[in-house]
């Protein structure tokens, strides 16, 4: 996974890979903790320092990935009076092992919270919309044009091409559009998640196969 998200605009934001750049230090630190460990004994000071060594530098990448998506998720509010994105089942995703890592490591169950939070604290509407072939479907004509995973570019016998992300992320604003004010969504004083225990504290570990697109 290259981007973060993508909107209707065409814009993608990039995805900032925390943990991916972390890994190898988190590794290493492991590595130094798990040397020190003895079993059946009661362990050393030095056991003890290496692993708050080794959870600090977690702590450090979880709170990059909630201020990153905290920051971008004021901005996306605050550029706009309306936001759609797909209603993603991210515990279904991460069951993906080849995503897994990908998916936690990007922060989208977090961002979404935020984003139901400014948009509640701002007056903004967020709508959470069914993401069922909205890769498939295109934006332009309405036809469905089937495509894997791997294939990045819409391109429709109606002579529409655009970025795979981008066409989805038009759809996702048309649903948006037609729900608005329908229930079970998130908007204009709807109660978000964040509102009914979902703490916005979380490390933001959570993902699926396809980009959130807006």
């Amino acid at each position: 996974m290259k981007e973060f998200y993508a909107d209707s605009n065409g814009y993608t934001e990039p995805i900032p890979q925390f943990y991916r750049k972390a890994e190898k230090q988190l590794n290493r630190a492991n590595t130094k903790k798990s040397k020190k460990y003895r079993k059946g004994v009661k362990q050393s000071k030095n056991y003890h320092k290496a692993r708050v060594r080794y959870a600090r530098k977690h702590l450090r990448v979880s709170r990059q990935r909630q201020e990153y998506c905290k920051g971008v998720a004021y901005c996306v509010i605050q550029s706009n009076d309306l936001v759609a994105y797909e209603d993603l089942n991210v515990k279904g995703m991460v069951k993906n092992r080849k995503l897994a890592k990908s998916i936690n490591d990007a922060g989208w169950s977090t961002f979404r919270q935020w984003l139901e939070y400014f948009g509640h604290k701002y007056g903004k509407a967020t709508v959470a919309v069914p993401p069922h072939h909205t890769s498939q479907i295109c934006s332009n004509c309405g036809a469905v044009v089937k495509k894997s995973l791997s294939t990045r570019t819409h391109i429709c016998e109606c002579g529409y091409s655009e970025d795979r992300d981008v066409n989805a992320a038009i759809k996702i604003l048309a649903r948006g559009l037609n729900t608005l004010g329908h229930s079970g969504i998130y908007a204009w004083g709807e109660t978000p998640s964040w509102a009914v225990g979902v703490s916005l504290s979380s490390n933001g570990d959570s993902l699926n196969q396809e980009l959130p697109h807006f």
